[in-house]
């Protein structure tokens, strides 16, 4: 997820390591009135850390939590190498502040798969520095050399003497101990990284005390509901409040650059006064555009060459001249995030500065934005991230956030924007629909010698981020169709950037979704036309991609690949990379008799490098499946007249309990370089599920969502 910048994705990603490097140990917690007055000085040595005299270790966690872990994870980095006692660690979301700017974007932001990648070192290196000035402060204390002095539990102790000291007692002295950069403990040492450990967020939303985005309550607090152009891009051309106003509790009706807000003393009657309004909407040019024009457009675009993203060989010459050739095209919808928790923000503009407290994964953007419409200096916009009810790239926008500023303004009060499910699911930005046109020669022992992709698709970057969409090459769009690691010598893939005036946005492993569907689909038809094993077939292609292979190896052995199954079902496997991290699955299916299929049992490896908590790992896993596998079964925004036809899980299907899969999550012992674990789950899902359904039925899937098979 990204936002408009002049530095590039691919910028940030090569100077992560750069950044991550480096010891933001100088910074100190900004505004630290907000955690209220206390007694004595806390020891307040980083950004992220605060130990109080009360042996509490406060931990600020600079990402957004949306169920992914972070509120766990990122403080198990720092506890590591701080040595505290887990049952001390508090945690606190970070406020918008240059010290949290994620290394990896170079911003402050939550997405990409990147929480605890860009944490790693620097959470650890700060951990580990503190630890420093506690053992240094209880030498001097003590009057002993520190080196004869260890760290334990959230404790110093003299193991001489016996003596020790918490950390609480410590923490004024450590507070005027010099910084140093130092060692960070190996592996082998490690007591927290690497177990299960309990969520700590697991507490606070059982009981209720977990405060959400839609939960904020301000004093003086008002309302808003949002009347929207039905069609994407169409404006107000004019419209009546006076029923509006009418409507009990309805105290303002203002226009906003997204439409017209009902601003009233709660939901409903602020929801009463907008279907009472009545508004005359120019719908601009998007009016007639539908599905089956958006298809006819995919399906011309992709006859066109595109701009090359990689050429090795000469696929030109090698494809004519091959023994069996393979055409392919295949087709993916729109598709809507459908977030647990509706859009939401409260916001209170004055003239002195302004707050914001918002289920946000971009608080710099949130920060930037505050400032330009208060008119005041970004340090004076204060930036209270919530827990988020889901996120998956939706709460990266800034659309809401800009509703909820524009009405406070316009209002003089504290005002919170509340969408409903049918406003979240038709004024959003969509996983991109596309088109892929695929072809593939193999030699006379079905060997592929030749493969092109064509993408043709909506570009994302070119909306949020258009400085980086080269010559028409959105490098992002590609992914995945690039990086297909199989061994071929002539290879070709392109992109034809396709603007269908439907906004896209990044969805939950983003481009990677549908080109791990195109790419592990098609690779499965080229098996079957050498007569040969799915799963070996992509293992003799996979000598030089050793990470690929080894969690390809161990789903199909701990999915007992090639063992006999039931009557009526069978196997499909896919292997695909995506943030990093490399992830396998074989999906388990049966059809009815009606055409339904059934996912039974889904097996997955992953290999993400060092583990911090296998629990997380394990969950994001089931997590990313479940939102892969309800899109590749029934998961599509179709388009009429410039409007989206789809409102609420009645006709946006969701999975149902009942119709879960047994979830087998098997994690690669890796030392290798680390990836993130929230998003490369989902890609490989859909692949594995058509590929079964062709292996038990002879029907190969193309188009998605997959609904009952005809």
């Amino acid at each position: 997820m990204r936002a408009s910048s002049n530095v590039t994705r691919r910028e940030f990603l090569e100077t992560a390591t750069v950044a991550g490097a480096g010891l933001v140990i100088g910074f100190h917690i900004p505004g630290g009135a907000r955690f209220g007055p206390t007694p004595v000085a806390p020891f307040t040595p980083n950004a992220w850390l605060r130990i109080n005299p009360d042996e509490s270790v406060l931990v600020m966690v600079d990402r957004s939590e949306m169920g992914q872990g972070v509120t766990t994870s990122l403080p198990m980095l720092l506890a590591e190498e701080l040595e505290a006692d887990w049952s001390k660690i508090r945690i606190d979301f970070a406020p918008a502040d240059k010290a949290y700017i994620n290394p990896m974007f170079g911003m402050q932001g939550t997405g990409g798969s990147t929480s605890v990648r860009a944490a790693y070192t620097p959470l650890r290196k700060a951990g580990a520095a503190a630890r420093e000035m506690l053992v240094a402060a209880a030498g001097e204390t003590w009057g002993v050399d520190k080196s004869e002095c260890r760290a334990e539990q959230g404790a110093v102790l003299h193991a001489a003497s016996g003596r020790r000291l918490t950390y609480g007692k410590l923490a004024v002295k450590a507070a005027t101990m010099p910084l140093h950069d130092v060692p960070l403990k190996d592996p082998k040492d490690w007591k927290i990284l690497g177990t299960r450990v309990r969520r700590l967020d697991t507490p606070p939303k059982v009981d209720g005390s977990a405060e959400f985005g839609i939960d904020v309550k301000r004093p003086g607090l008002l309302v808003a509901v949002i009347a929207r152009s039905p069609v994407f891009g169409g404006k107000v051309k004019s419209f009546d409040a006076t029923k509006a106003k009418a409507v009990p509790g309805v105290r303002h009706v203002v226009e906003i650059s997204s439409g017209v807000a009902v601003v009233a003393d709660g939901y409903w009657p602020a929801k009463k006064g907008r279907d009472a309004l009545e508004i005359t909407w120019d719908e601009g040019p998007n009016a007639g555009v539908s599905s089956a024009s958006i298809s006819q457009l995919f399906a011309q675009r992709a006859e066109q060459p595109g701009a090359v993203a990689r050429h090795d060989g000469v696929p030109d010459a090698a494809l004519p001249a091959a023994p069996t050739k393979l055409d392919a095209a295949y087709e993916l919808p729109f598709l809507a995030h459908a977030t647990m928790e509706p859009m939401n923000c409260t916001a209170h503009v004055r003239a002195d500065g302004v707050d914001i407290w918002a289920p946000t994964q971009f608080q710099t953007g949130a920060q930037g934005l505050g400032a330009g419409i208060g008119g005041v200096p970004p340090e004076k916009v204060k930036v209270h991230t919530t827990y988020l009810g889901g996120g998956f790239g939706r709460r990266f926008e800034l659309d809401f956030l800009r509703e909820a500023l524009e009405t406070s303004k316009a209002a003089g009060a504290p005002v919170k924007v509340v969408w409903s499910r049918e406003d979240d699911m038709r004024n959003a930005q969509y996983r991109p629909a596309c088109r892929h046109a695929l072809r593939a020669g193999l030699d006379a022992a079905g060997q592929p010698v030749a493969w092109t992709h064509r993408i043709a698709a909506p570009s994302i970057m070119a909306r949020v981020f258009p400085d980086t969409v080269k010559n028409g090459l959105d490098g992002e769009a590609v992914e995945g169709g690039v990086g297909m690691p199989y061994t071929i010598p002539n290879v070709h893939v392109d992109y034809v950037l396709t603007d269908t005036g439907i906004p896209v946005g990044f969805w939950r492993s983003v481009n990677n979704s549908f080109n791990a569907f195109v790419v592990e689909s098609f690779i499965d038809e080229l098996a079957q036309a050498a007569k040969k094993d799915p799963y070996e077939y992509r293992r003799d292609l996979l000598g030089k991609a050793p990470r690929h292979l080894a969690v390809l190896n161990l789903a199909a052995s701990k999915a007992g690949w090639g063992t006999p199954l039931p009557t009526g079902r069978a196997r499909g496997i896919a292997v695909y990379k995506a943030f990093e991290t490399y992830v396998a699955q074989v999906a388990e299916v049966s059809v009815d008799s009606d055409g339904a299929p059934h996912v039974h049992r889904v097996v997955c490896a992953v290999d993400c490098g060092p583990v911090v908590n296998p629990d997380t790992v394990e969950a994001q896993m089931q997590s990313a499946i479940v939102y892969g596998l309800t899109a590749a079964l029934w998961g599509e925004i179709t388009i009429d007249r410039g409007r989206v036809q789809q409102g609420n899980f009645n006709d946006y299907r969701m999975l149902r309990l009942a119709e879960m899969p047994q979830v087998e999550v098997h994690i690669v012992s890796s030392t290798d370089s680390q990836g993130g674990v929230g998003e490369p789950g989902t890609p490989p899902i859909a692949p594995a599920v058509c590929n079964a359904i062709f292996a038990l039925t002879g029907k190969r899937v193309r188009k998605l969502p997959i609904g009952k098979l005809a």
